[in-house]
């Protein structure tokens, strides 16, 4: 055994042949933080117990995190740009920069996995796309890419919020109309969100999860009723709770009132920026369904960036300090608010424990997207996809398949 190697451990530094021991360290386990050890062998996480007994063998490099926290790499499911880069534009080029510029930068940020969030648009602008948004492992060159979340443009017009009402169309022939819009191959589109009371909505939510697509309700003013049938039907999630649909009433409750569904048949995507919805809202949440409950910072191409003029597909917007807005307006478009910035604000504003913050942009979202034997928890078996923070929830480091991606400086 060889002790505390350089924790600049690199992409070419680690060999898969080996048992690498990440100890001294408060590890995320379920909703709680407990003092452990990690072992990773060959980019995933392995069992100490059988490593001992089976192979009669322990570790071979330890590395001492000084008693800093290592969570499961964080998980942004909605996300619709950074660092000048706007998926719902700058993805038409062929390149894949755009793309690769955006999954680096996160790193810096936690952010191991992601989906590319595309606003609504035309048919011919998803045609360019879904032909650049491949999936893809992260590593050095970046953190993993889920597939697309397509937001939109089967969405409720008067539920728009700071999409395009031009490109907003209807479900009339079902699952002939998501075809025409987003073509009839879907490996690349991950997640869609969709109001379901459009016609033939619920018919299509059937088919897309049936097709392993996660469905979510959003920008929708559908009522509890419709709600339930598409849950029914396989809806998975709801797109920024309490944003861009309609208001809570207790003879019409809503999408809102779906917080009253039985737990883990619904998850609920919120803004946790600190502007999108006020404490009081993530308290209700937290409080109705609080292993429901998925973090998303819904980021637009000023993530990283300064105040300004920026674009969110075809719309300017204007960033001011944590708060992005259409251009002259006070709509709220998107946020420039890191996740683990969400998971200060949210813990803060529910008095949940750090590990119950750091739950919702880790195994709640692969949970949603099915992934979470594989992602987002610190299991044996998992891909070593983890994050390093400090007591203050600054980064240290970032890991993908047990070698280091990030390190702060």
């Amino acid at each position: 055994m060889t002790p505390n190697p350089s924790l600049h451990l690199g992409w070419e530094d680690v060999d898969p042949s080996k048992v690498y021991k990440f100890d001294n360290c408060q590890v995320l386990r379920g909703q709680e933080l407990k003092p452990d050890s990690v072992y990773v062998r060959g980019g995933k996480i392995v069992d100490p117990q059988k490593l001992w007994w089976t192979e009669k063998k322990s570790h071979d490099f330890e590395i001492d995190l000084g008693g800093k926290i290592l969570s499961p790499g964080l998980i942004e499911l909605q996300i619709n740009g950074g660092w000048g880069v706007d998926f719902s534009s700058d993805l038409t080029i062929s390149d894949g920069k755009p793309l690769k510029k955006v999954a680096f930068n996160l790193l810096s940020h936690g952010v191991t996995s992601f989906c590319p969030t595309i606003v609504s648009s035309s048919a011919e602008t998803y045609a360019k796309i879904l032909k650049n948004v491949t999936k893809f492992d992260g590593g050095p060159e970046g953190a993993s890419c889920l597939g697309a979340h397509l937001e939109g443009p089967f969405i409720n017009p008067t539920k728009k919020g700071a999409h395009n009402s031009d490109f907003i169309v209807q479900l009339d022939r079902g699952i002939e109309s998501i075809a025409e819009m987003y073509g009839s191959v879907l490996d690349n589109v991950a997640i869609v969100t969709l109001a379901p009371e459009m016609k033939s909505a619920l018919d299509v939510i059937d088919i897309l999860h049936k097709r392993g697509i996660v469905v979510s309700i959003g920008h929708s003013n559908a009522n509890y009723e419709v709600v339930t049938e598409a849950v029914a039907k396989g809806a998975r999630m709801v797109t920024h709770l309490y944003n861009s649909m309609g208001s809570f009433h207790h003879r019409d409750p809503g999408i809102i009132g779906a917080l009253g569904i039985q737990r883990g048949n619904l998850s609920f995507g919120i803004v946790g920026d600190g502007h999108h919805s006020h404490d009081a809202a993530l308290r209700i949440v937290h409080r109705c369904q609080p292993q429901g409950v998925v973090l998303v910072t819904d980021a637009t191409a000023a993530l990283g960036l300064s105040d300004g003029i920026h674009h969110l597909g075809s719309k300017e917007i204007e960033v001011m300090g944590t708060k992005a807005v259409l251009a002259n307006t006070n709509t709220l478009s998107g946020s420039v608010t890191p996740i683990l910035c969400c998971i200060r604000n949210y813990m803060k504003a529910t008095g949940c424990s750090l590990g119950e913050a750091l739950s919702t942009a880790t195994e709640h979202p692969a949970r949603v997207m099915g992934i979470d034997r594989m992602k987002g928890r610190i299991i044996p078996g998992a891909d070593a996809d983890f994050v390093v923070l400090d007591k203050s929830l600054r980064i240290v480091s970032t890991w993908i398949r047990g070698r280091m991606v990030y390190h702060a400086e």
